[in-house]
């Protein structure tokens, strides 16, 4: 079964998040870069292919589990994900700091 193309303003609000990524505030912690690394490569990709990075590369073996932990999940649903989480992120970075 073939995953289909997700709706047309899902996939307007996609891109509007990844234009919205490359401008926070701050940079995200890195579990929350793999994250969003992972969701991207699943909207974008879909499930992950390709054997599991060896041990000595683990930036690339961190990268590749994050994204096998997506594996089954729709492109619409990675999209969807993605912008509900920049948009928090984006949240994040509006709120005051607390003194």
């Amino acid at each position: 079964m073939t995953d289909p193309t997700p709706p047309a303003a899902l996939q307007t609000a996609f891109d509007a998040a990844l234009a919205r990524s490359r401008t926070l505030a701050s940079r995200p912690d890195n579990a929350t870069l793999l994250q969003l690394y992972a969701l991207y490569k699943q909207a974008t990709a879909g499930d992950v292919q390709g054997e599991r990075p060896g041990m000595a590369d683990f930036v690339a073996r961190a990268k590749w589990d994050a994204w096998a932990a997506l594996r089954g999940q729709t492109r619409a649903q990675a999209m969807q994900l993605y912008v509900d989480r920049i948009a928090a992120l984006i949240g994040q970075d509006t709120q005051p700091n607390p003194r």
